[in-house]
């Protein structure tokens, strides 16, 4: 019975894993090149536009 709990536990899944990684990776990267500012300037464009200011 031992062997079975053994067996189940190092079926991890990797995938999951590595997708969360890669976007942390991919996120960090956006910040450091100032991508939220611009997406946040875009977005304010868009609602001031939206309500007719801009």
């Amino acid at each position: 019975m031992a062997r079975k709990k053994e067996e189940k536990t190092k079926n991890i899944r990797v995938a999951p894993f590595i997708t969360i990684l890669f976007f942390l990776v991919m996120g960090m990267i956006g910040i450091m090149n100032g991508e939220v500012g611009r997406v946040l300037a875009q977005a304010v464009q868009v609602c001031l536009s939206c309500i007719g200011i801009g």
